[in-house]
């Protein structure tokens, strides 16, 4: 793990794109919460409520083509179209300092937590 990133990676048994994951899991409850399907920039992943700006489960897809069986779970900043431009504008205006308090802090700490449990609960699933 790299400062301030959490990276958990599964295996599904099924191939799967993110769309046809997502409608796999869409009305399971997981600790981090209701996944959505959401659009950021040109990827499409699947998210949980964000802690706050900074803190966000994720869930991308691993490797090149439309499906795949391997898929990482990820600590993130807030995902959305509308994010994505106001989270680099965040960072230009602090120099940085915006993507550092990503690292820190009990939101930080809880949305790691988040990350683990979530690969946990999606292995368990036996997609």
């Amino acid at each position: 793990m790299a400062f301030g990133v959490k990276v958990k990676n599964i295996k599904t048994k099924n191939t799967y794109s993110i769309e046809s994951l997502y409608e796999a899991i869409k009305d399971k409850n997981f600790s981090a919460g209701v996944p959505s399907l959401t659009k950021h920039g040109m990827a499409t992943v699947i998210t949980f409520p964000a802690l706050d700006s900074q803190n966000q489960v994720w869930i991308m897809k691993s490797g090149f083509g439309k499906e795949t069986q391997k898929f990482s779970i990820q600590k993130s900043t807030q995902a959305g179209m509308d994010n994505v431009a106001k989270n680099a504008a965040l960072d230009s205006i602090t120099g940085g300092l915006f993507s550092v308090g990503g690292m820190i802090g009990e939101n930080t700490k809880k949305c790691e937590k988040l990350v683990d449990a979530t690969a946990k609960e999606l292995s368990e699933m036996n997609l």
